[in-house]
């Protein structure tokens, strides 16, 4: 349990970040990793509670109390083995996962919480730099395959599980390198795409084969959905040639604002946007160059993905950068007696959000306005006032009479987050959607996973949602139990 005082004794220990002023000047990551003595610190105030809210709000189950021990104990080796049996990927969570776990940490409810994701980070970086990180071949070979569609952090997860179990796993990717939303979605400044690349290599040595730039079922993608297939592979053919599909696609319908002079130039999906500027950051061709330098750019949509649009226009060279949220402001504080352990609505302010920028709320875009030349000038808002039906307690708008403005913009960016996965594809396979366009399977019990489509499983956003990395990579890891599972059965038939 580290220091049995610790959490008396020591105050929380945040990474290094880079001063904004530089920072802002390139595309590299700007926090620093804790050192062995910082990370010994950090870990010296875990409680080791008995019941660790810490684990059960992970979605991958990680044993924080554990690795925080071993840390403290300076069993570095240990820790990470620990950490590595619930977790492929410590270095992408410990960089882009909002810390589900320090919200459930029971100090947290009247201090400060445990510096989990910073002691991760300091676990896997260590790893690294020590060689114990190494491809897990498996012992032998099962002599059934795999096809897993997609290769973000659910199909990574799910496909190294299996090979790990002795199945000829092969990863489908529709783009020309595999990564997903890791590589493409998520700003270089956040998650070095390195770390992916040394991930694959170590998966291919595993066994992993990375089919790229291969569409299944379709060529042609919807707008906001990036994609530099040069080929397409017929369902009917990986039914065929592989004893289980995996569809790991994730959910890349972008949701759109279908009001008037939404057809204008200027008027991009995040979608768009952030794969334009990764993929000029790894010096690949891109399909179209976005850039916000000299621009007022408007970004509509208060998430994680506006944030990292904010971040990317800052570093482009943005005039002015506004974001919008169609949401009231979150409360400064929140209740802890009434909310822990669950995740709260608090205000929140995000490295990119630090970096510059405005944030307003309570508005809703009602018209884009058009220059003479057909491009986007700014937008018609009005705002709104957000109240609690007395009965349901269900959040309701409507527009404030009389508030409506206009608002200065020459690039405007749509991040207002993800509808379902892409259509065509599910269609291609046969597979039944729920009421929001998910891939229809279940999460427990003796069907989790399983489509409608005999030996097709679905997992991740794709099936769930849009969600969290975090989310994403346990569902990769508990579907690749579901198929191991279902193979199994099968040979016993």
């Amino acid at each position: 349990m580290g220091k049995i005082t610790g959490f008396m004794e020591f105050e929380r220990l945040e990474q290094a970040h880079e001063p904004v002023k530089q920072r802002k000047t390139h595309f590299r990551e700007f926090i620093t990793p804790l050192n062995p003595q910082q990370a010994k610190k950090q870990a010296a105030r875990c409680m080791d509670c008995g019941t660790p809210f810490c684990t059960f709000s992970c979605p991958l189950n990680n044993v924080a109390p554990e690795f925080n021990d071993l840390i403290y104990n300076e069993k570095w080796e240990e820790a990470y083995r620990v950490l590595a049996a619930t977790n492929n990927f410590p270095e992408f969570t410990s960089r882009v996962c909002p810390a589900l776990c320090e919200n459930g940490c029971v100090m947290n409810y009247t201090n400060v919480a445990m510096g989990v994701k910073s002691i991760e980070r300091a676990i896997i970086t260590n790893a690294w730099n020590q060689g114990w990180v190494k491809p897990e071949p498996a012992a032998g070979s099962r002599e059934k395959s795999v096809a897993v569609i997609g290769s973000g952090p659910a199909g990574l997860a799910c496909a190294q599980q299996l090979a790990r179990k002795g199945y000829a796993v092969t990863v489908f990717e529709k783009n020309k390198r595999p990564g997903g939303l890791l590589r493409y979605g998520i700003p270089d400044f956040k998650l070095d795409k390195s770390l992916i690349d040394r991930r694959i290599a170590q998966m291919e040595a595993e066994g992993v084969r990375f089919n790229c730039g291969t569409s299944i079922g379709i060529k042609e993608h919807p707008d906001g959905v990036w994609s530099d297939a040069e080929r397409v592979i017929d369902p009917q053919e990986l039914l065929r040639d592989f004893s289980a599909v995996v569809l790991a696609i994730g959910s890349e319908t972008p949701r759109d604002l279908k009001v008037a002079g939404r057809e204008l130039k200027g008027v991009h999906f995040a979608m768009e946007y952030l794969p334009s500027q990764n993929k000029i950051n790894a010096d690949e061709a891109a399909h179209k160059e976005i850039s916000a330098q000299d621009k007022k750019v408007l970004i509509i949509g208060g998430g994680d993905t506006g944030s990292d649009c904010l971040g990317t226009a800052i570093r482009q060279g943005a005039s002015k950068v506004l974001q919008i949220d169609l949401g009231p402001k979150p409360p400064e504080t929140y209740d802890k007696s009434s909310v822990w352990p669950n995740w709260p609505n608090v205000y929140r302010v995000s490295t990119s959000q630090e970096e510059g920028g405005e944030r307003a709320y309570a508005i809703s875009t009602t018209e884009f306005i058009s220059n003479k030349k057909g491009s986007v000038k700014g937008v018609k808002a009005v705002r709104l006032e957000w109240t609690s039906d007395p009965i349901t307690g269900r959040r309701m708008k409507k527009e404030i009479p009389g508030s409506e403005f206009e608002i200065e913009a020459d690039l405007v960016l749509l991040a207002m987050g993800f509808v379902q996965p892409s259509e065509p594809v599910l269609k291609a396979f046969g597979v039944q959607t729920d009421i929001r366009g998910n891939a229809k399977a279940a999460y427990e019990g003796v069907d989790a996973f399983k489509t409608n489509v005999p030996k097709v499983f679905a997992a991740g956003d794709c099936r769930r949602g849009q969600s969290l990395v975090v989310r994403a990579l346990a569902e990769g890891r508990r579907c690749a139990e579901a198929v191991d599972k279902y193979l199994k059965e099968e040979d016993n038939l």
